[in-house]
């Protein structure tokens, strides 16, 4: 795998781990944008591939998330936290002056990258949304309507076919196990109008990429939330019997094939 250091950053809220795997030329900079509850030290085999492809690779635990610091699972406006990206955003382009810049995000993360694009799109080469949090994702008003957030985690199962997958995340420390916060929940919902109000991604090329059998983040949800905010450059790649992490998935090569392929077109290289 592909070395990486960590460093930290006073972020909108709390102090902020980023980690980096470096690239002494690259290519362009890639910057991963992390789910609820995990941690940017699940994704070092994207990051990896990333680097070999000739990325440098920049990603940051959220607040209150990993090794960030933060109440666990916490947090109160995403709009903070698209700064927070924005800010690693900056030092990898501080590194790397001119370097073109493509934002990964991954469900929850995905919601992050398309309202970062929103606001910051113009900076972007291109954007990867996989199984967004975008659209209509009903869990949320749901959960929101009850008088008590029942203590539901979610089910290591839903992650991926490999059930080693499963596995490491129900036995990773880092990884937060609890029940969801009403604050975040609030949160979600908020952000997700806020997409839907945003305006479309215009000519920012965009891969959509999402597991068919996707029980955590519906593909017919996301689908819609594409739908509201699809620019003029839209990919879409949608895998059969994949589940929610398709990173992390059985055909994890032939997903990030088709990212670096998208990223290749983008760059003309």
């Amino acid at each position: 795998m592909a070395s990486s250091r960590e460093r930290t950053f006073t972020g909108t809220r709390a102090a902020i781990a980023v980690r980096e795997w470096p690239h002494d030329q690259p290519r362009y900079i890639a910057v991963l944008v992390h789910g609820y509850g995990e941690h940017i030290g699940r994704y070092e085999y994207v990051a990896d591939t990333l680097v070999r492809h000739g990325a440098a690779v920049y990603g940051l635990d959220h607040v209150g998330h990993g090794k960030s610091e933060g109440d666990r699972a916490l947090v109160v406006d995403f709009e903070d936290v698209v700064t927070d990206v924005h800010a690693v955003e900056e030092q990898a382009r501080a590194d790397h002056p001119r370097v073109p810049v493509v934002l990964i995000g991954h469900s929850m993360g995905g919601m992050i990258a398309a309202r970062y694009a929103q606001r910051y799109g113009d900076g972007l080469a291109a954007l990867v949304l996989s199984g967004p949090v975008i659209g209509e994702w009903e869990v949320i008003p749901a959960l929101l309507a009850l008088d008590e957030v029942p203590e539901i985690p979610i089910d290591p199962a839903t992650l991926s076919r490999d059930p080693a997958i499963g596995l490491a995340y129900a036995e990773d420390p880092l990884v937060w196990h609890g029940p969801f916060k009403r604050p975040t929940l609030e949160a979600f919902a908020t952000t997700i109008a806020s997409i839907s109000k945003g305006g479309s991604l215009g000519s920012l090329p965009t891969l959509w990429i999402h597991g068919e059998d996707d029980q955590l983040v519906p593909l017919t949800s996301s689908r819609t939330g594409i739908e509201t905010i699809r620019g003029d450059d839209l990919t879409e790649r949608i895998y059969p019997d994949a589940r929610h992490e398709v990173f992390n998935e059985t055909n994890r090569d032939e997903v990030l094939t088709d990212v670096t392929t998208f990223i290749d077109r983008v760059l003309g290289h």
